[in-house]
């Protein structure tokens, strides 16, 4: 493993000092990712900047308009005992509580799945489903950008040098709103997705659809969000006739790679599947509300 230096910030100025003055350095959220660069040799930063004793990144808050705030590094597990969380936005907890064994939940953060930016992350396509929003902090000072703006590529993020993601924002859920998130793995666990889809949607008083987002992940270079598979579900139920229309908008929008885990062809397919079936999910938490 590569030597580097340790710090562990306590405020949030701290640890943009701390990026800006080492260029090479990376930001430890949960470290599932980085400890597994590490030891592989890709990875070889000056420092490392520890997040978890910053206040406000950890940790979940239910804001007065109903919305919730999430700090990046809160571990999956934490997200799963939020009660609220877990009712507000159900595929969301689980899509992060799909990452790795029980012990990785423990660790592993929102903000680290996104950052890392792996085009298979589990938490990413439900962060998109959901309309997160990231606060960002840099030496700029405070921003804040819709999740699906923040990967470039492959390992690669936009965040530009000495920024970091501090915190999640979920938007207030209607009252009959609910989301979900499916993926599809070689094995039982602990693997990763071949494809991930996440579908939130919202119903009037009569069922019928008002709002939709849909997201495919490991299917092209980045999560992606597929407007016209959103679009396909809203004005009406979730009839078969809807399901189909967003079954090929799915399919349409995939530009995903052959490898030892799925062909271009297979994955194409299973997006529309579990597109289809995040969709009736999704529906059937927001009818029981």
């Amino acid at each position: 493993m590569p030597q580097f230096d340790y710090v562990a910030p306590t405020t949030i100025d701290d640890a943009v000092k701390a990026l800006v003055a080492q260029p090479s350095a990376k930001v430890l959220a949960g470290g599932t990712d980085l400890i597994v660069q590490l030891r592989s040799g890709r990875a070889r930063p000056a420092t490392i900047v520890d997040l978890k004793r910053i206040p406000g990144t950890t940790g979940v808050r239910r804001e007065a308009d109903g919305s919730f705030t999430v700090g990046a590094a809160t571990s999956g597990a934490a997200l799963g005992e939020d009660v609220a969380l877990v009712r507000a936005w159900p595929g969301v907890v689980e899509a992060a509580n799909l990452i790795g064994s029980t012990q990785v939940q423990g660790r592993a953060s929102l903000g680290g799945n996104l950052c890392n930016a792996s085009p298979a992350a589990d938490s990413v396509p439900a962060l998109y489903a959901a309309r997160a929003v990231c606060v960002i902090v840099g030496p700029s000072g405070r921003r804040e950008a819709p999740v699906e703006t923040i990967q470039a590529g492959p390992g690669r993020t936009t965040l530009q040098p000495g920024e970091l993601v501090l915190e999640f924002r979920l938007p207030a859920r209607p009252k009959r709103a609910a989301d979900a998130y499916l993926r599809l793995i070689p094995r039982t666990e602990m693997d990763i997705a071949v494809v991930g889809a996440g579908v939130s949607l919202a119903l009037d008083d009569a069922g019928n659809i008002t709002e939709a987002h849909v997201s495919l992940g490991a299917v092209a270079p980045t999560t992606l969000l597929v407007p016209a598979a959103g679009a396909a579900l809203v004005g009406g139920k979730l009839t078969d006739a809807a399901l189909e229309k967003l079954d090929a908008a799915a399919r349409a929008a995939c530009n995903p790679i052959d490898d030892k885990r799925g062909t271009i062809d297979y994955r194409t397919k299973i997006a529309g599947v579990l597109a289809r079936r995040a969709a009736a999910i999704a529906y059937n938490r927001a009818e029981a509300r």
